[in-house]
Protein backbone atom coordinates (compact mmCIF):
# COMPACT_ATOMS: atom_id res chain seq x y z
CA UNK A 1 0.00 0.00 0.00
CA UNK A 2 1.70 3.16 -1.24
CA UNK A 3 -1.05 5.39 -2.60
CA UNK A 4 -4.62 5.80 -1.38
CA UNK A 5 -7.47 7.95 -2.62
CA UNK A 6 -10.47 9.51 -0.89
CA UNK A 7 -13.72 10.86 -2.28
CA UNK A 8 -17.08 12.04 -0.94
CA UNK A 9 -20.23 10.99 -2.74
CA UNK A 10 -23.98 11.63 -2.64
CA UNK A 11 -25.48 14.14 -0.24
CA UNK A 12 -23.02 16.18 1.80
CA UNK A 13 -22.99 15.76 5.58
CA UNK A 14 -21.34 17.80 8.37
CA UNK A 15 -18.25 15.92 9.51
CA UNK A 16 -17.12 14.79 6.06
CA UNK A 17 -14.23 17.26 6.26
CA UNK A 18 -13.16 15.85 9.62
CA UNK A 19 -13.06 12.38 8.03
CA UNK A 20 -11.03 13.65 5.06
CA UNK A 21 -8.60 15.31 7.46
CA UNK A 22 -8.17 12.09 9.44
CA UNK A 23 -7.61 10.03 6.29
CA UNK A 24 -5.01 12.41 4.86
CA UNK A 25 -3.06 12.85 8.08
CA UNK A 26 -3.21 9.19 9.13
CA UNK A 27 -2.07 8.19 5.66
CA UNK A 28 0.85 10.63 5.66
CA UNK A 29 1.78 9.54 9.20
CA UNK A 30 2.19 6.01 7.80
CA UNK A 31 4.25 7.22 4.81
CA UNK A 32 1.46 6.85 2.28
CA UNK A 33 0.68 9.26 -0.53
CA UNK A 34 -2.93 10.42 -0.30
CA UNK A 35 -4.93 11.67 -3.26
CA UNK A 36 -8.16 13.63 -3.08
CA UNK A 37 -10.72 12.92 -5.81
CA UNK A 38 -12.93 15.88 -6.61
CA UNK A 39 -16.73 15.76 -7.11
CA UNK A 40 -17.30 12.16 -6.09
CA UNK A 41 -17.56 9.39 -8.65
CA UNK A 42 -18.16 11.96 -11.39
CA UNK A 43 -14.76 13.49 -10.69
CA UNK A 44 -13.19 10.04 -10.57
CA UNK A 45 -14.52 9.24 -14.04
CA UNK A 46 -13.09 12.54 -15.27
CA UNK A 47 -9.71 11.95 -13.65
CA UNK A 48 -9.97 14.86 -11.18
CA UNK A 49 -7.34 13.45 -8.86
CA UNK A 50 -4.83 15.55 -6.91
CA UNK A 51 -2.30 14.68 -4.23
CA UNK A 52 -3.10 16.04 -0.78
CA UNK A 53 -0.66 17.15 1.91
CA UNK A 54 -0.86 17.98 5.60
CA UNK A 55 -1.64 21.61 4.77
CA UNK A 56 -4.41 20.51 2.37
CA UNK A 57 -6.60 19.66 5.34
CA UNK A 58 -5.61 22.47 7.69
CA UNK A 59 -8.49 24.35 9.36
CA UNK A 60 -11.24 22.13 7.94
CA UNK A 61 -12.26 20.01 10.94
CA UNK A 62 -14.87 22.62 11.94
CA UNK A 63 -16.29 23.20 8.47
CA UNK A 64 -19.51 21.69 7.14
CA UNK A 65 -19.87 20.33 3.61
CA UNK A 66 -16.90 18.71 1.90
CA UNK A 67 -13.78 20.37 0.51
CA UNK A 68 -13.59 17.60 -2.09
CA UNK A 69 -17.11 18.51 -3.36
CA UNK A 70 -19.64 15.80 -4.12
CA UNK A 71 -22.11 14.62 -6.73
CA UNK A 72 -24.48 11.85 -7.73
CA UNK A 73 -23.25 9.81 -10.69
CA UNK A 74 -25.59 7.72 -12.84
CA UNK A 75 -22.67 6.44 -14.94
CA UNK A 76 -21.32 4.56 -11.92
CA UNK A 77 -24.46 2.42 -11.97
CA UNK A 78 -23.35 0.92 -15.29
CA UNK A 79 -20.82 -1.80 -16.03
CA UNK A 80 -18.95 0.55 -18.35
CA UNK A 81 -18.75 3.21 -15.64
CA UNK A 82 -17.39 0.77 -13.06
CA UNK A 83 -14.74 -0.54 -15.46
CA UNK A 84 -13.74 2.99 -16.42
CA UNK A 85 -13.36 3.98 -12.75
CA UNK A 86 -11.22 0.91 -12.01
CA UNK A 87 -9.05 1.69 -15.03
CA UNK A 88 -8.49 5.30 -13.92
CA UNK A 89 -7.54 4.22 -10.39
CA UNK A 90 -5.11 1.65 -11.77
CA UNK A 91 -3.62 4.16 -14.20
CA UNK A 92 -2.96 6.52 -11.27
CA UNK A 93 -1.45 3.60 -9.32
CA UNK A 94 -3.90 4.08 -6.45
CA UNK A 95 -3.82 0.96 -4.29
CA UNK A 96 -6.69 1.77 -1.96
CA UNK A 97 -9.82 3.94 -2.11
CA UNK A 98 -11.91 5.30 0.75
CA UNK A 99 -15.42 6.52 -0.06
CA UNK A 100 -17.45 8.65 2.35
CA UNK A 101 -21.17 8.58 1.61
CA UNK A 102 -24.50 6.80 1.98
CA UNK A 103 -26.00 3.58 0.66
CA UNK A 104 -25.78 4.58 -3.02
CA UNK A 105 -22.12 5.44 -2.57
CA UNK A 106 -21.53 2.09 -0.87
CA UNK A 107 -23.01 0.31 -3.89
CA UNK A 108 -20.23 1.89 -5.95
CA UNK A 109 -17.59 0.87 -3.39
CA UNK A 110 -18.82 -2.71 -3.56
CA UNK A 111 -18.49 -2.75 -7.36
CA UNK A 112 -15.03 -1.16 -7.35
CA UNK A 113 -13.89 -3.86 -4.94
CA UNK A 114 -14.06 -6.38 -7.78
CA UNK A 115 -10.74 -5.12 -9.11
CA UNK A 116 -7.27 -5.11 -7.57
CA UNK A 117 -7.90 -1.87 -5.66
CA UNK A 118 -8.73 -2.28 -1.99
CA UNK A 119 -11.79 -0.26 -0.91
CA UNK A 120 -13.36 1.08 2.28
CA UNK A 121 -16.72 2.73 2.95
CA UNK A 122 -17.33 5.35 5.64
CA UNK A 123 -20.98 6.23 6.40
CA UNK A 124 -21.50 9.93 5.71
CA UNK A 125 -25.19 10.87 5.56
CA UNK A 126 -27.49 12.94 7.77
CA UNK A 127 -30.31 10.40 7.29
CA UNK A 128 -28.81 7.74 9.63
CA UNK A 129 -30.40 5.15 7.37
CA UNK A 130 -27.57 2.60 7.21
CA UNK A 131 -28.67 -0.33 9.35
CA UNK A 132 -25.27 -1.80 10.23
CA UNK A 133 -24.13 1.22 12.25
CA UNK A 134 -25.73 3.00 15.20
CA UNK A 135 -24.88 6.42 13.77
CA UNK A 136 -23.68 7.95 10.53
CA UNK A 137 -21.47 11.01 10.18
CA UNK A 138 -23.63 14.13 10.00
CA UNK A 139 -26.69 12.78 11.79
CA UNK A 140 -25.95 14.34 15.17
CA UNK A 141 -25.32 17.75 13.60
CA UNK A 142 -28.54 17.54 11.57
CA UNK A 143 -30.55 16.68 14.69
CA UNK A 144 -29.07 19.63 16.56
CA UNK A 145 -29.77 21.93 13.60
CA UNK A 146 -33.41 20.82 13.61
CA UNK A 147 -33.56 21.17 17.39
CA UNK A 148 -32.35 24.76 17.16
CA UNK A 149 -35.03 25.44 14.56
CA UNK A 150 -37.72 23.89 16.79
CA UNK A 151 -36.72 26.23 19.62
CA UNK A 152 -37.04 29.28 17.38
CA UNK A 153 -40.29 28.11 15.80
CA UNK A 154 -41.77 27.30 19.21
CA UNK A 155 -41.28 30.94 20.29
CA UNK A 156 -43.41 32.29 17.46
CA UNK A 157 -45.84 29.36 17.59
CA UNK A 158 -46.51 30.08 21.25
CA UNK A 159 -46.78 33.82 20.70
CA UNK A 160 -49.41 33.41 17.97
CA UNK A 161 -51.05 30.33 19.52
CA UNK A 162 -50.58 28.38 16.32
CA UNK A 163 -50.01 24.81 15.27
CA UNK A 164 -46.75 24.39 13.35
CA UNK A 165 -45.84 21.40 11.16
CA UNK A 166 -42.07 21.05 10.75
CA UNK A 167 -41.02 18.83 7.85
CA UNK A 168 -37.53 17.34 8.10
CA UNK A 169 -35.32 15.21 5.87
CA UNK A 170 -34.41 11.55 6.20
CA UNK A 171 -35.83 9.92 3.06
CA UNK A 172 -37.40 6.63 4.27
CA UNK A 173 -35.84 6.83 7.72
CA UNK A 174 -37.54 8.75 10.53
CA UNK A 175 -34.55 9.12 12.85
CA UNK A 176 -34.07 12.88 12.40
CA UNK A 177 -37.75 13.52 13.14
CA UNK A 178 -37.75 11.11 16.09
CA UNK A 179 -34.58 12.32 17.81
CA UNK A 180 -35.20 16.03 17.22
CA UNK A 181 -38.89 15.69 18.06
CA UNK A 182 -38.21 13.94 21.36
CA UNK A 183 -35.47 16.41 22.31
CA UNK A 184 -37.59 19.38 21.21
CA UNK A 185 -40.76 18.33 23.01
CA UNK A 186 -42.89 17.96 19.89
CA UNK A 187 -46.51 17.05 20.56
CA UNK A 188 -46.67 14.66 17.57
CA UNK A 189 -43.92 12.85 15.63
CA UNK A 190 -44.81 11.31 12.27
CA UNK A 191 -42.28 8.91 10.75
CA UNK A 192 -42.33 6.43 7.83
CA UNK A 193 -41.92 3.47 10.18
CA UNK A 194 -45.20 4.13 12.04
CA UNK A 195 -48.78 4.55 10.87
CA UNK A 196 -50.73 7.51 12.19
CA UNK A 197 -54.29 8.78 12.20
CA UNK A 198 -54.96 12.47 11.67
CA UNK A 199 -57.97 12.05 13.94
CA UNK A 200 -55.77 11.12 16.91
CA UNK A 201 -53.40 14.02 16.25
CA UNK A 202 -56.35 16.38 16.18
CA UNK A 203 -57.79 14.88 19.38
CA UNK A 204 -54.48 15.50 21.15
CA UNK A 205 -54.48 19.11 19.92
CA UNK A 206 -58.04 19.70 21.11
CA UNK A 207 -57.34 18.10 24.50
CA UNK A 208 -54.36 20.41 24.87
CA UNK A 209 -56.50 23.43 24.11
CA UNK A 210 -58.96 22.41 26.82
CA UNK A 211 -56.19 22.60 29.40
CA UNK A 212 -54.93 25.92 28.06
CA UNK A 213 -52.24 24.81 25.60
CA UNK A 214 -52.92 26.79 22.42
CA UNK A 215 -49.86 25.86 20.34
CA UNK A 216 -48.48 22.58 19.01
CA UNK A 217 -45.35 21.37 17.24
CA UNK A 218 -45.80 18.48 14.82
CA UNK A 219 -42.65 16.81 13.47
CA UNK A 220 -43.09 15.24 10.03
CA UNK A 221 -40.42 13.11 8.36
CA UNK A 222 -40.38 13.67 4.59
CA UNK A 223 -40.89 9.97 3.93
CA UNK A 224 -44.15 9.97 5.88
CA UNK A 225 -46.10 12.34 3.62
CA UNK A 226 -46.76 15.92 2.60
CA UNK A 227 -46.85 18.70 5.18
CA UNK A 228 -49.24 20.67 2.98
CA UNK A 229 -51.68 17.73 2.86
CA UNK A 230 -51.47 17.26 6.62
CA UNK A 231 -52.14 20.97 7.06
CA UNK A 232 -55.36 20.65 5.03
CA UNK A 233 -56.49 17.56 6.93
CA UNK A 234 -56.02 19.28 10.30
CA UNK A 235 -57.98 22.31 9.11
CA UNK A 236 -60.82 20.16 7.75
CA UNK A 237 -61.01 18.08 10.94
CA UNK A 238 -60.67 20.77 13.60
CA UNK A 239 -61.06 24.12 11.87
CA UNK A 240 -57.64 25.03 13.31
CA UNK A 241 -55.15 26.70 10.98
CA UNK A 242 -51.55 25.54 11.05
CA UNK A 243 -48.28 26.78 9.64
CA UNK A 244 -45.80 24.71 7.66
CA UNK A 245 -42.01 25.01 7.89
CA UNK A 246 -39.97 22.81 5.54
CA UNK A 247 -36.37 22.92 6.77
CA UNK A 248 -34.93 21.36 3.60
CA UNK A 249 -31.20 21.62 2.89
CA UNK A 250 -30.67 23.78 5.95
CA UNK A 251 -30.25 20.45 7.74
CA UNK A 252 -27.20 19.45 5.70
CA UNK A 253 -25.09 22.50 6.43
CA UNK A 254 -23.51 24.09 9.46
CA UNK A 255 -20.64 23.51 11.84
CA UNK A 256 -20.37 19.80 12.76
CA UNK A 257 -20.90 18.93 16.41
CA UNK A 258 -18.14 17.49 18.57
CA UNK A 259 -19.86 14.09 18.27
CA UNK A 260 -19.64 14.14 14.46
CA UNK A 261 -16.07 15.46 14.41
CA UNK A 262 -14.85 12.73 16.75
CA UNK A 263 -16.83 9.99 14.99
CA UNK A 264 -15.51 11.08 11.59
CA UNK A 265 -11.93 11.28 12.85
CA UNK A 266 -12.08 7.80 14.36
CA UNK A 267 -13.65 6.28 11.25
CA UNK A 268 -11.22 8.00 8.88
CA UNK A 269 -8.19 6.72 10.79
CA UNK A 270 -9.62 3.19 10.99
CA UNK A 271 -10.23 3.09 7.23
CA UNK A 272 -6.59 3.90 6.53
CA UNK A 273 -5.33 1.38 9.08
CA UNK A 274 -7.51 -1.37 7.59
CA UNK A 275 -6.10 -0.67 4.12
CA UNK A 276 -2.57 -0.88 5.50
CA UNK A 277 -3.49 -4.27 7.02
CA UNK A 278 -4.54 -5.44 3.56
CA UNK A 279 -8.26 -5.48 4.27
CA UNK A 280 -10.79 -4.56 1.57
CA UNK A 281 -14.53 -4.25 0.89
CA UNK A 282 -15.19 -3.16 4.46
CA UNK A 283 -17.78 -0.73 5.82
CA UNK A 284 -16.75 1.20 8.93
CA UNK A 285 -19.41 1.69 11.59
CA UNK A 286 -20.01 2.19 15.29
CA UNK A 287 -21.90 -0.09 17.67
CA UNK A 288 -22.21 0.61 21.41
CA UNK A 289 -19.55 3.32 20.99
CA UNK A 290 -17.02 0.84 19.58
CA UNK A 291 -15.85 1.06 15.98
CA UNK A 292 -16.64 -1.95 13.82
CA UNK A 293 -15.95 -2.99 10.25
CA UNK A 294 -18.01 -5.50 8.27
CA UNK A 295 -18.27 -6.65 4.67
CA UNK A 296 -19.85 -3.90 2.56
CA UNK A 297 -22.36 -6.26 0.95
CA UNK A 298 -23.40 -7.49 4.38
CA UNK A 299 -23.76 -3.88 5.53
CA UNK A 300 -26.01 -3.03 2.58
CA UNK A 301 -28.22 -6.08 3.15
CA UNK A 302 -28.98 -5.33 6.79
CA UNK A 303 -32.48 -4.04 7.54
CA UNK A 304 -32.83 -0.86 9.59
CA UNK A 305 -34.60 -1.51 12.89
CA UNK A 306 -36.71 1.40 14.11
CA UNK A 307 -36.23 2.41 17.75
CA UNK A 308 -39.72 1.56 18.94
CA UNK A 309 -38.83 2.16 22.59
CA UNK A 310 -37.79 5.75 21.86
CA UNK A 311 -40.90 6.35 19.75
CA UNK A 312 -43.14 5.01 22.53
CA UNK A 313 -41.39 7.30 25.02
CA UNK A 314 -42.09 10.29 22.77
CA UNK A 315 -45.79 9.34 22.78
CA UNK A 316 -45.88 9.09 26.58
CA UNK A 317 -44.09 12.38 27.17
CA UNK A 318 -46.30 14.31 24.74
CA UNK A 319 -49.66 13.56 26.39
Amino acid sequence: MKKIGVLTSGGDAPGMNAAIRAIVRTGIYHDLKVFGIQRGYTGLLHGEIKEMHIASVGDIIHRGGTILKTSRCEEMKTEAGINKAIGILEKNEIDGLIVIGGDGSFQGVNQLGRGNIKVMGIPGTIDNDLAYTDYTIGFDTAVNTVLDSISKIRDTSMSHEKVTIIEVMGRHCGDIALYAGLAGGAESILVPEEQYEVKKICEKMLQGRKRGKAHNIIMLAEGRGSAAELQKEILNTTGIESRVTVLGYLQRGGVPTAVDRILASRMGAMAVNLLIEGKSNRAIGIKDNHLINIDIMEALMKRKIFDQEMYNLSQILSI
